[in-house]
């Protein structure tokens, strides 16, 4: 006799059912069949599942130091958790990512799945609710208005660290760059414009210099999620929940999770404000402006190969044409110029979505969460992406560089404190428009000597600042 394909399980709305073999139940179906927004499911973020079933084994292990939960379901509710955090049973996390109920959906599904597999070790059938339940027991002295929020957090934070390490990671790539181009010589430019030399070294440890700073950003911001509204319950009162939990359970919390959290000095507060969301936010927003930034400046310098900058090659990914032979694009950097423009966009979904909260509860969450998770994911795959096949592989074209120097007006700025900037004036308009050389003019016009001039446009000269010692000409 075949096993039944399907389990009747009741809720609020009545009887339904729900397939045998699935560890989501009832609630989680509803979830399924009222929200077909994305067709991505939330296993899509397993740091969010991760993060869920920490909370509920931190949960059960306070219930029952404080009697509310017995040993055996206790012990049974910790091994299904920590399935979950090894990577299990993550594919029976259905619900969308974009949910109404201000992520109860979600928090239901992680009851729901717990409890079938708690209810498997102890030797039950899914379903049989009567022996381990989903609310009575996963859920003691909890509401989806403290775990999904403190969830999103946990994960959040994990996310950041990944994030950071692959910033450093890309960073690291940038400093062995300037390290390499530190004696290629190339005019800086302000506006598109000719400015003064520098060398290419000094134009990727910029580059290099902007990720530090802006890893030190979020590790500052991401601090912020530290400070969780567990055991706030419905709405912070705590209502439900035993007067010790609150602190009990952050106690098992961090010891499982071994991140720095703290239970938040308001529970009311805490759980309707959502400022540490938006604040990360606005850095990720910081992160990806200026990582486009710099892809930018890659493209532009590396435009061409004739008829552009030409100033640096990135390494060819792929052809660039199906009707042009031989075009080769900047693929990569073009890639994460893209995932920029998705995170300045998520920024603005979750400021909207922090300033819709009202009263007591933000319902909005589970569109934050969705935001957050994305800009993180993909500008730590960027980051990796940008740093192993872009960044390791570019040379640096000096002839083409040094050529644009020699053959610049722009340098005349370097003999400005030496001839005056109003000889300097007239040296640049008389290059500009006969296309002579501006070392040739200033040694015809007597300005200055040729062993000066030798002297003065050194790239060392020309590149740091240094002291004056020539007298300037009349």
């Amino acid at each position: 006799m075949h096993a039944p394909s399907t389990r009747s399980e009741h809720d609020l709305l009545g009887d339904r059912d729900v397939p045998s073999e699935a560890y989501f139940g009832v609630h989680t179906l509803r979830a399924v069949e009222n929200f077909p927004i994305t067709g991505t499911p939330i296993s899509v973020y397993p740091e969010l599942v991760h993060a869920l079933a920490t909370i509920k084994q931190a949960a059960a292990l306070a219930n029952y130091e404080l009697g509310l939960l017995d040993s055996e379901r206790c012990d049974a509710i910790v091994a299904a958790c920590e399935e979950l955090r090894d990577g299990n049973l993550h594919d029976q996390f259905v619900v969308d990512v974009i949910q109404g109920g201000a992520g109860t959906s979600t928090n239901m599904n992680a009851n729901e799945v717990i409890a079938n597999r708690a209810l498997e070790l102890l030797g039950h059938r899914k379903g049989e609710y009567q022996h381990l339940h989903p609310n009575e027991h996963v859920n003691i002295g909890q509401s989806t208005n403290d775990v999904y929020p403190s969830a999103l957090k946990v994960a959040t934070y994990r996310g950041i660290l990944g994030l950071i390490d692959a910033m450093a990671y890309l960073r690291a790539a940038f400093e062995a760059k300037a390290e390499e181009f530190a004696g290629v010589l190339k005019m800086g430019r302000t506006q598109l414009q000719d400015a003064v030399p520098m060398t290419l070294g000094q134009e990727f440890s910029t580059y290099a210099v902007m990720l530090g700073e802006d890893e030190q950003r979020l590790r500052e911001a991401v601090s912020l999620l530290c400070e969780l509204n567990l055991g706030a319950t419905a709405i912070g009162t705590g209502i439900t929940a035993h007067p010790q939990y609150a602190p009990l359970v952050m106690k098992k919390l961090v010891e499982i999770s071994g991140l720095p959290l703290v239970t938040a000095a308001n529970l009311i507060e805490a759980t309707q404000d959502c400022g540490g969301f938006v604040q990360l936010s606005g850095v990720l927003k910081r992160v990806a402006v200026k990582l486009s930034k710099t892809c930018n400046d890659l493209r532009l310098l590396s435009s061409g190969p004739r008829a552009g900058l030409g100033e640096i090659n990135l390494p060819p990914m792929q052809a660039g044409s199906s009707i042009m032979p031989g075009k080769v694009n900047p693929v990569i950097p073009e890639v994460v110029n893209q995932i920029a423009y998705e995170v300045i966009g998520n920024d603005l979904t979750v400021t909207m979505a922090a300033e819709a909260g009202q009263l007591q509860l933000n319902a909005f969450e589970p569109i934050i969460a969705h935001s957050l998770f994305k800009s993180v994911k993909h500008l730590r795959n960027g980051c990796i992406t940008l740093a192993d096949r872009c960044v390791k592989g570019i040379t640096a074209n000096p002839e083409r560089t040094r050529a644009t120097v020699e053959n610049s007006i722009g340098i005349v700025t370097a003999l400005n404190p030496y001839i005056g900037y109003a000889n300097a004036t007239s040296v640049a308009q008389e290059a500009h428009a006969t296309g002579g050389s501006v070392y040739q003019i200033v040694l015809d016009r007597g300005l200055l000597s040729k062993e000066q001039l030798d002297q003065l446009l050194r790239p060392e000269m020309l590149t740091t600042p240094q002291p004056i010692t020539l007298t300037r000409a009349p």
